[in-house]
């Protein structure tokens, strides 16, 4: 097995990116429905987002602006929208804090045969969030 830099310490080894047309708005609906936490926000002279990172629990996402120029937001030009999902403690409780922030639930908690709890919501740009108990283990 070849190592890879980057994969020790704890840290996340897997970061899903999103581009949006509105980042500023998407990390507001992010940190306040999903209690994410926002690790680092750079923006350009412009005001687009440039690049952001996100935090939840041991993993994080990073997302920037749609259109800011470069080879991945050309890459992504005509990219439809992702799905994440995300482990958290208490699915109830975080279902609870995106209803009241708004969020587009697509599927209320519910108990999986696999035994995971697991609930599923849509961002206001169309990505799929889902939010669940189930952590896949992952040898070292």
């Amino acid at each position: 097995m070849i190592g890879m830099a980057g994969t020790s310490g704890g840290r996340p080894s897997v970061y899903p990116t999103l581009l949006y047309a509105d980042a500023k708005a998407a990390i507001k609906q992010l940190t306040e429905a999903f209690g994410f936490t926002a690790l680092a926000v750079y923006e350009g002279e412009d005001g687009t987002v440039q690049h952001a990172e996100l935090a939840q629990g041991n993993g994080a996402v990073m997302l920037g602006s749609k259109g800011r120029g470069g080879v991945f937001d050309g890459a992504m030009k005509d990219a439809g929208t992702t799905g994440v999902y995300v482990v958290v403690d208490d699915v109830d409780a975080h279902h609870r804090r995106a209803v009241e922030h708004g969020m587009e639930i697509l599927m209320p908690p519910t108990d999986q045969d696999y035994g995971s709890r697991d609930y599923m919501a849509r961002d206001a740009e169309g990505n799929v969030w889902s939010f669940g108990t189930y952590a896949p283990e992952i040898g070292s």
